[in-house]
């Protein structure tokens, strides 16, 4: 009889064990865990331990436009069922925007970065401008701040300048970057900061002649694929061959003005390169307008759970894209 309580205390001890721990091993950690802070190694991006890391994920919309969908709840249905490893927080400025509104905006961003940090995924921090240069100090303000909060977490990913207009790299773009960038390198030292170049970040080949010194710095690379195509790509291959590491942080499969037809042809192409090498990219954009970009159709629900019939064309395919990717 003792013998057999024993047994019985044994097996419970050993049950409760089972329940209450959780052995951490790569396939239940999240990708932050699995990677940590990242780091640029030549023209790649790689782990903490320096093995490759690709990014698959989706951009929000412009934060002032279409904010309902920066939540938790939202965040969590694109990692759980959409399998994002990366989502983009587009900080919108202008209009009624950070510069009217700073608090409000500012609480849509650290929502979505405190979802990321909790959900173990990779969140772009996005100055979402195209005149960032005359917004100088206001963009050192922001990024001081979401340093201050969130630079010792390797979550994190900067990208301080959405997409220049037409202006010089050299005289423009470049002196902004560093400015902003110092600012950020005074309390994060490591993590990775994104920059766009002029003609809305096409210009990375511009770029990678002048390139900014210091260590962790990639630079976007913005396409559409109904309007961008080979020549495109060449630019693209000339910056990486020149030592520059990108990162597609908003793409379409559409033309550049968000609508049109989906370009099936020139999208594979697009998907193509990017795998060829090893490039990270987040689609553009988790909203519910009637435009061929967005992933979802008007009305769809603000805190995902979404359905088939919720998803436009180009949220179907990314969807499928991102859950091959990351499956």
């Amino acid at each position: 009889m003792k013998k057999s309580l024993k047994l019985y205390i044994l097996i419970l001890l050993a049950v409760s064990c089972a329940i209450t721990t959780t052995v951490l091993t790569p396939e239940n950690a999240s990708v932050v865990e699995r990677n940590g802070h990242l780091r640029i190694e030549g023209t790649h991006i790689v782990s903490q331990n320096s093995d490759p890391v690709v990014l698959y994920g989706v951009s929000l919309f412009w934060s002032q436009y279409v904010g309902n969908y920066y939540n938790y709840d939202c965040i969590k249905w694109l990692r759980n069922d959409w399998h994002c490893t990366v989502v983009r927080a587009a900080l919108g400025i202008g209009r009624i925007g950070y510069l009217a509104t700073p608090d409000v905006e500012m609480e849509k961003i650290k929502t979505v970065v405190e979802a990321c940090i909790d959900l173990g995924i990779y969140v772009i921090v996005d100055w979402h401008d195209h005149q960032a240069e005359e917004h100088q100090a206001e963009a050192i303000d922001f990024f001081t701040q979401i340093a201050t909060l969130y630079g010792d977490k390797p979550n994190v990913i900067y990208e301080i300048y959405n997409e220049p207009l037409r202006v010089s790299w050299t005289d423009v773009v470049k002196p902004y970057s560093e400015a902003v960038i110092s600012a950020i390198r005074k309390i994060d030292p490591d993590n990775l900061i994104l920059v766009g170049s002029p003609h809305w970040s096409q210009d990375v080949d511009v770029a990678s002649l002048n390139p900014i010194e210091g260590k962790n710095i990639a630079y976007t690379l913005h396409f559409y694929a109904g309007t961008h195509k080979e020549w495109l790509m060449d630019k693209a291959t000339t910056a990486i061959n020149n030592g520059m590491a990108l990162f597609v942080s908003e793409f379409g499969m559409c033309n550049s003005d968000g609508n049109g037809p989906i370009d099936h042809e020139s999208s594979e192409k697009w998907f193509a390169y990017m795998k060829q090498h090893n490039l990270s990219w987040c689609k553009w954009s988790v909203a519910d307008k009637q435009e061929t970009s967005a992933v979802l159709k008007p009305g769809a629900s603000a805190t995902g759970h979404w359905s088939e019939s919720e998803l436009s064309e180009s949220g179907k395919l990314i969807r499928a894209k991102i859950r091959e990717m990351n499956p």
